[in-house]
């Protein structure tokens, strides 16, 4: 399987048959693997179709496997970048590294794609949705 990424925080590889496994290494390397599972799954369950699918999790080894959702972008516009990060956001997540290195064209639909969540938030962790106060659940 070829190298896409071999850092400190994470190694990176395409599988033969297009699947991305992603290992994580480094400071915290459990949190960013549990973390990443969780937004994935998150946005799996939102509809969300411009970010990898989960297919495998091992929490063990810290190596997720997932979708290939296009290669790396060289360019690409301010404004663009701005748009697609604001339009993840609409399913809940804030990425928290909005830079283009996790940007990917997927040439099938011609779409931008968005990767790398393991620093992603959940936006109603950070805004919990109101709860109506205790009591005014009785009908009039």
């Amino acid at each position: 399987m070829p190298d896409v990424k071999d850092t400190n925080r994470a190694h990176v590889r395409i599988g033969y048959d297009g699947t991305v496994h992603k290992t994580f290494r480094g400071h915290e390397a459990d949190k960013r693997f549990a973390n990443e599972v969780r937004i994935l799954k998150h946005l799996e369950a939102k509809g969300c179709n411009f970010v990898p699918r989960l297919l495998h999790s091992d929490p063990e080894m810290l190596k997720i496997v997932t979708t290939n959702c296009g290669t790396r972008v060289d360019h690409i516009s301010d404004e663009r970048l701005k748009s697609l990060f604001a339009e993840l956001e609409q399913f809940g997540v804030r990425h928290d590294d909005p830079y283009s290195r996790n940007i990917t064209y997927r040439i099938a639909d011609g779409r931008f794609c968005i990767i790398d969540f393991e620093l992603s938030t959940l936006l109603d962790e950070i805004n919990p949705p109101s709860t109506p106060p205790a009591g005014n659940d009785h009908a009039s």
